[in-house]
């Protein structure tokens, strides 16, 4: 996707020429003290979080970025929104610093209400969260996937706003609190969000069963967050592994 048009610019009034980011599948482009992306959630959505994270963005404990709004009020202009810009960078392998980030935005959002827009999302994102707990079937195929769904067992849990894809969404900065982006949310319990994080050190950044293991607060979601990756992006060849580690963490038979 090329540049956010001059269009848009103008509507929020910039004059820095935009740059593109690294992040954000390259479709995020920097443009002085904000980073400009194409609108990817239903337009509710973008004002659901434009709410919250103004108010999240009073903690002391962690920064957001907190998309802002054209002179007329508009979150959105020809399909692209606006964010502020923060400083801070992804540092691999850090994933109990990552855990505890998520804590702490989970604190913050545990007493809100469910937004009814999640009902509406069919993305395969939301597709494969339906999957991992239950309320989604889909034909036998994957051995793995198999394996991870014959090892769920119930589990009486309390569900809360949470952010489920954390993993490369908290960075760091030197001397300032950690920056926590791209809010996906989901109703689910804040282990699950966490589990999430675990899921992709085993899949992505070559975590062993001891760099996960005393960190896995339930092996139940653990299994589950395995789940929603398998169905919605995990490479087969890499889910071998960790399906082995959650199983054998659950008390199955890796």
């Amino acid at each position: 996707m090329g540049p956010p048009p001059a269009a848009v610019l103008e509507a929020y009034g910039l004059t820095a020429d935009p740059v593109r980011l690294r992040g954000g599948q390259q479709r995020s482009w920097r443009a002085g003290g904000v980073v400009l992306k194409p609108l990817d959630m239903a337009p509710v959505a973008i004002q659901w979080q434009a709410d919250l994270l103004v108010r999240l963005s009073r903690s002391t404990d962690l920064r957001v970025s907190v998309p802002l709004r054209t002179s007329d009020g508009r979150l959105v202009v020809q399909g692209w929104t606006v964010w502020s810009y923060e400083p801070g960078s992804y540092e691999p392998e850090q994933w109990g610093a990552v855990l505890e980030v998520g804590r702490r935005l989970h604190a913050l959002l545990a007493d809100g209400p469910r937004p009814a827009f999640l009902d509406g999302r069919d993305d395969r994102w939301a597709t494969a969260d339906r999957v991992a707990w239950g309320e989604l079937a889909l034909p036998p195929g994957s051995p793995h996937l198999d394996r991870l769904l014959a090892a769920l067992r119930p589990r009486a849990h309390r569900s809360q706003v949470v952010h489920g894809d954390l993993t490369r969404n908290v960075l760091f900065a030197d001397h300032l609190p950690p920056l926590v982006i791209d809010l996906s949310p989901y109703w689910r319990p804040a282990g699950y969000a966490e589990a999430v994080v675990l899921a992709d050190a085993l899949l992505h950044e070559g975590a062993e069963h001891a760099d996960v293991a005393p960190l896995v607060d339930d092996p139940q979601h653990l299994l589950r967050a395995l789940v929603y990756r398998a169905v919605s992006d995990a490479d087969e060849g890499r889910l071998g592994r960790a399906v082995d580690v959650a199983v054998r963490l659950a008390g199955g038979q890796a």
